[in-house]
């Protein structure tokens, strides 16, 4: 249950707050709550003036249309008190709990609805990543999206003890006999949409560059070795009792300067040494999420007759280094050289020269992924625009009373709700359908939903900068969700495949099926 502010129990009169709007002392009330900000002036980020002009008055309408209700959370120590006689009523959420904002939680999760693919395991790991999101991950996520830093090893550690690198990989054996997030879940119980709630929590962090860099490269680097990578058990143990435990990182290396979505025309290179033991590989890796502090690199290569997908472990000849993108530094984007790398040839994922099959599988759970975060991220944006569009006065009215603002917001809801139906549909044909049949009949469908979910976010992006005006372009503050959503949203466009590529990829499949006896 949402709470109120923990403030002092001592107690004033309004004409006593009144009183303290001096050269000496400066008070005011906000929500029933008295501040003495006296010996904050000077700090304040706005200027001293600011504060002077709502001295000794109810201030709760002009810090509303300024400020996020967390800016009092992180200033709770200069709340001295509250009006004698009054009780706060502006809710502040507690770690783990749901939000009562329409729309800001899926169907699933707002108690006056039901649906039939939810169960009590999905409620209750729901629970327990919510919280573990807001305590844990929330406050790093913040920080190192500011400053561009890496994910720290501490951080991972926790994750890892928590079961949470498991459970990101999705359902499978790994997760069998795996403690996840104190029992919130069983790992044999796990499924698609198990693995869905896991995705759509840790997005509400709203920090998308932090949200790739945290061990994104793992989620589909570790995929072809969980997959492919039987024909070597030792380097496939190894691998991952390393990444699972976090003392090892990984990423997945196919995007070069030459092939982005063109997964055939890679130019690396990998020749078979006279021996026939190594392949030496030399070529160049561009936009590689998490390379830059990554060990190992599931790296695509041309071989002789095809493409192959080799583990190459970073060593002599591997080089790395970062990459400015419009997104912060702390996804770890990376511009990776192989300089006559000498891989064993037991590092070979799959058959040699049918890369592409190893390749290709991966792509339906990354895409799905990646469908399952913009779908959140759209509903975060949503939750923040209905919330500043009802404390916001321009005009001498709330934004929500402009019939212009209600109908941004209609398109924004019906958008975010539609694709995550199509989301929650499709994670039910992936639950019943052998994994074997996904790559034939859900790869189309996937393609399409991550299309068109990025389409909509375009379209979320751009109403939402329009409600939010100025400081849907800043950085900071109040508009910090919006901008950030405005800034990101074209790597889900482009990463995983450009839309454009997965359109076509969706009507080609859908040709494949065409019955002639309809022409």
């Amino acid at each position: 249950m949402a709470n109120v502010l923990n403030v002092p129990d001592k107690t004033f009169t309004r004409e006593e707050v009144k009183k303290h709007n001096t050269e000496d002392s400066t008070w005011f009330i906000i929500d029933s709550v008295v501040y003495d900000v006296s010996e904050f002036l000077d700090a304040h980020p706005g200027g001293e003036a600011v504060l002077r002009q709502v001295g000794g008055t109810d201030a709760t309408s002009a810090f509303y249309n300024l400020h996020r209700h967390e800016v009092l959370i992180k200033y709770n120590d200069l709340a001295i008190g509250t009006i004698k006689g009054e009780k706060q009523s502006i809710i502040t959420p507690r770690p783990g709990d749901l939000s009562p904002v329409p729309y800001a939680e899926p169907l699933w999760l707002t108690p006056q609805f039901k649906s039939p693919y939810f169960n009590d395991s999905h409620r209750s790991l729901q629970k327990a990543i919510r919280k573990f999101t807001d305590e844990v991950l929330a406050p790093e996520a913040l920080e190192k999206e500011r400053t561009g830093e890496l994910i720290s090893q501490d951080l991972i550690d926790k994750m890892s003890k928590a079961g949470i690198l498991h459970m990101r990989m999705g359902p499978g054996k790994h997760l069998h006999g795996v403690n996840l997030l104190n029992g919130a879940v069983k790992g044999e119980e796990f499924d698609y949409f198990h693995d869905m709630i896991m995705a759509q929590e840790q997005v509400r962090v709203a920090c998308r560059g932090f949200q790739d860099g945290n061990m994104a490269g793992m989620v589909i680097g570790l995929t072809c070795i969980l997959n492919y990578g039987d024909k070597n058990p030792a380097l496939k143990k190894r691998i991952t009792e390393e990444v699972f435990s976090g003392k090892k990182k990984i990423c997945l290396a196919i995007t070069e300067a030459f092939a982005g979505s063109d997964v055939a025309g890679l130019r690396t290179t990998a020749t078979k040494t006279p021996d026939g033991k190594h392949y030496i590989v030399n070529g160049t890796k561009k936009w590689i999420t998490n390379g830059v502090f990554s060990d190992y690199f599931v790296t695509g290569v041309k071989t002789d007759k095809g493409l192959s997908v080799l583990v190459i472990e970073r060593g002599e000849g591997v080089e790395t280094k970062p990459i400015k993108t419009s997104y912060s530094p702390a996804a770890g984007t990376t511009y990776i050289t192989f300089d006559n790398v000498k891989v064993p040839v037991e590092n070979l994922l799959g058959e040699e020269n049918k890369g592409i099959y190893v390749i290709l599988s991966n792509f339906n759970h990354e895409r799905w992924m990646m469908a399952c975060a913009t779908i959140r991220y759209m509903r975060l944006v949503v939750e923040e625009s209905l919330k500043w569009a009802h404390q916001r006065l321009v005009f001498g009215k709330r934004l929500i009373d402009q019939p212009v603002i209600r109908q941004k917001l209609a398109k924004m809801i019906a958008l975010c709700e539609a694709h995550q139906s199509w989301l929650e549909t499709i994670t039910y044909q992936m639950n019943h359908m052998p994994y074997s049949e996904q790559a034939k009949h859900l790869g189309g469908p996937i393609a399409l939903l991550k299309m068109s979910c990025t389409r909509a976010a375009h379209e979320i992006a751009d109403e939402s900068v329009q409600i939010w005006g100025g400081r849907g372009l800043t950085q900071t503050g109040m508009g910090r969700v919006i901008e950030n959503f405005n800034r990101g949203y074209k790597f889900d466009a482009i990463l995983g495949g450009a839309e454009e590529v997965l359109g076509d990829l969706g009507v080609r499949q859908a040709m494949k099926f065409m019955p002639k006896a309809v022409l």
